[in-house]
């Protein structure tokens, strides 16, 4: 089944010479699976495409910008994020936003919160462009099933609640996907591979 990442829905509207970009990290392939077959299972009782329809992953931040810009950008978030270390996530039972979104939780948000701090350059670029700021992330997480009505998710978030899920993996590098418009499918744009940290090697 071909899955297509969506990005979250812009608080502010998308204009005709503005793209949207989505940086993000994602798992490898064992938990990537784990997490497909549990929004596969998400579908299949309560029958909402979404959870379908979209690759799992984490949004480290959504923006705005001209397509000309795409290049320095690029440029820019290669220099900073070859200077972040690689890290370890660990996936750690089910949460939900009310009233439209039940996710997996990311135990610990630091290492997502390091990144977006140092994101904060490029957000000035944005911002120096007459773009809308970026949109950092806050509550790092993996959404199962997002843009729910909301009488589905108060029967999701009470069967998930109790539910127990827990895998771990490595965050080696971030990728960046662009959309022209809310209802585009994201390409990818760029990926951009963090550093390692060689004290733990030694």
């Amino acid at each position: 089944m071909k899955m297509t990442f969506q990005a979250p829905a812009p608080r502010i509207p998308l204009f005709s010479n503005l793209y949207e970009y989505l940086l993000v990290a994602q798992s490898d392939e064992k938990v990537y699976q784990q997490i497909v077959e549990e929004k596969k299972s998400f579908f299949d009782t309560y029958k909402e495409k979404v959870a379908i329809k979209t690759k799992p992953h984490i949004t480290v931040s959504n923006f705005l910008a001209k397509e000309t810009m795409e290049e320095t950008i690029i440029r820019w978030m290669q220099r900073i994020i070859s200077t972040q270390f690689s890290f370890s996530v660990s996936l750690n039972n089910y949460s939900g936003f009310p009233p439209h979104t039940v996710y997996l939780r990311v135990q610990d948000h630091q290492p997502f919160k390091q990144l977006a701090s140092s994101l904060k350059a490029v957000d000035q670029y944005v911002r120096g462009n007459e773009c809308p700021p970026m949109k950092l992330i806050m509550h790092p997480h993996v959404s199962i099933a997002r843009r729910l009505p909301e009488h589905i998710y108060e029967k999701a978030i009470t069967a998930y609640a109790p539910k127990s899920f827990h895998a771990s993996f490595e965050v080696k590098q971030l990728i960046l996907l662009r959309r022209q418009h809310q209802f585009d499918a994201c390409k990818q744009v760029s990926v951009f591979h963090l550093g390692t940290d060689n004290r733990l090697f030694n």
